[in-house]
């Protein structure tokens, strides 16, 4: 994670951009009076908002925490992926 001001932040703003894109990172962009602003890539942030989707619910958020328990320990199986 990167933390820039707001005049480095927009004097680079190519820059900064190509960061969170490129490398994955995410950018702070610190402000006056403590009005800071996160910059984070699309795919970032869609990743985000489906984990918080899956886990909205007690009952879903223990199913996942089972299921990666069960794959932990070897008790998975393998299919082969159906191409369309």
């Amino acid at each position: 994670m990167r933390v820039v001001n707001y005049s480095e932040f927009r004097n680079n703003l190519a820059e900064n951009l190509n960061v969170v894109n490129d490398d994955g990172d995410i950018v702070v962009v610190s402000r006056s009076k403590g009005k800071n602003v996160v910059v984070m890539s699309l795919e970032e942030y869609n990743s985000i908002q489906e984990t918080l989707h899956l886990t909205s619910t007690k009952v879903n958020t223990k199913r996942l925490e089972q299921a990666v328990g069960q794959m932990k320990k070897g008790k998975f199986q393998k299919h082969k992926l159906i191409e369309k």
